[in-house]
């Protein structure tokens, strides 16, 4: 189990990357998987990580699970491998874009 200390850094980075809110990664996951003829049930919309971002936003910190706590560490992980803090990302970087975006974190989105 993570020690209060550290789940206090963890939780405080999550919120830091994933800087989408809940009803932004929503949307975002039910557009990116619609189809030509039909959409996803909201609750099966993007990957299962995406769907797990989504669950933890909507939690609070007491009520995370070791898998939860898994999800965060991944999270945190990719958005700061993928990161380029140097360079904005450019249109043609859509894909990186959109990955990351199903993480919770748009690299377009100005920090707060």
């Amino acid at each position: 189990m993570t020690d209060a200390l550290e789940m206090d850094a963890l939780w405080d980075e999550f919120h830091g990357v994933v800087n989408m809110t809940s009803q932004e990664l929503a949307a975002w996951l039910r557009v990116r998987d619609a189809g030509e003829e039909s959409e996803p049930l909201p609750e099966r919309a993007g990957t299962p990580t995406g769907r797990h971002v989504l669950a933890i936003l909507q939690k609070r910190r007491t009520d995370l699970t070791e898998d939860d706590i898994r999800v965060m560490y991944h999270v945190v992980d990719v958005v700061a491998a993928e990161r380029d803090t140097e360079n904005e990302p450019e249109a043609e970087e859509e894909l990186r874009r959109h990955r990351l975006m199903t993480l919770g974190h748009d690299p377009l989105k100005p920090p707060q």
